[in-house]
């Protein structure tokens, strides 16, 4: 055994809140579960299920340590904000949100929170070179990740990727808003600008299943949300 896998079999996740948004995705959520478990032992396993149409529900019952759900569809925003208050209220130190659909690796998820050591969120960067990333989605990640970093002066390279650690304090500081996609802009344009510590850890990404980021709508709102900070329109 490597001393980092040793140091996994002995550490003690019991705070950690693993807050994981899934739509129609009961083929995918087996596996970052499993995974989950096997990397952050004790972690507490919340899925928020966003009014899926599949067996998503049924299968995080198995699974999962916590179900959440909504009857329709609210969006990634109001899932992650119901998972976290959820967590936050049973004593968790720290959020882990990471997709149900498979794209990231769960097994980066022990780099994220060591990352926390020093940071007070940890993102886990996706590289934008890289040529499974579709286009489009590469270069509104440029685009917004630029503006983010202008606003709040840190370094962020990737603004869009929903794999992060998030230490309780900047939940306790901020209240991000957004419901949909331009939850995840806000609250890191929101914890730049108050002074939290943003890290980003490299993580490989794997594309090719369906998505739920609907390009035009929720671009859009990503680009507003920068737009509102950026023309002091913010509240």
């Amino acid at each position: 055994m490597t001393s980092a896998a040793h140091s996994r079999s002995v550490a003690d996740f019991s705070s950690l809140g693993c807050v994981i948004p899934a739509l129609d995705s009961a083929a995918t959520l087996p596996g970052v579960a499993r995974t989950l478990r096997d990397t952050l032992p004790g972690a507490i396993l919340i899925v928020v299920d966003d009014g899926s149409q599949d067996d998503t529900r049924r299968i995080a019952h198995d699974i999962c340590d916590k179900v959440l759900h909504f009857n329709q569809n609210r969006g990634k925003g109001a899932a992650l904000r119901l998972g976290a208050t959820f967590a936050l209220a049973r004593g968790a130190s720290v959020i882990l949100t990471i997709d149900a659909d498979g794209q990231h690796d769960p097994s980066y998820a022990y780099a994220l929170v060591s990352a926390l050591e020093s940071a007070d969120i940890a993102i886990g960067a996706r590289t934008r070179s890289s040529t499974s990333m579709p286009l489009r989605r590469r270069a509104t990640n440029f685009l917004a990740s630029t503006a983010i970093g202008a606003i709040t002066g840190a370094r962020i390279p990737d603004s869009q990727s929903g794999f992060r650690a998030i230490r309780r304090a900047v939940f306790d500081s901020i209240a991000a808003s957004g419901d949909r996609y331009e939850y995840e802009t806000d609250f890191l344009i929101r914890a730049g600008m108050a002074g939290f510590r943003i890290a980003a850890v490299p993580v490989p990404t794997k594309y090719g299943g369906s998505s739920h980021f609907r390009s035009l709508s929720d671009s859009a709102r990503i680009v507003r949300t920068i737009w509102r900070y950026r023309t002091g329109a913010f509240r």
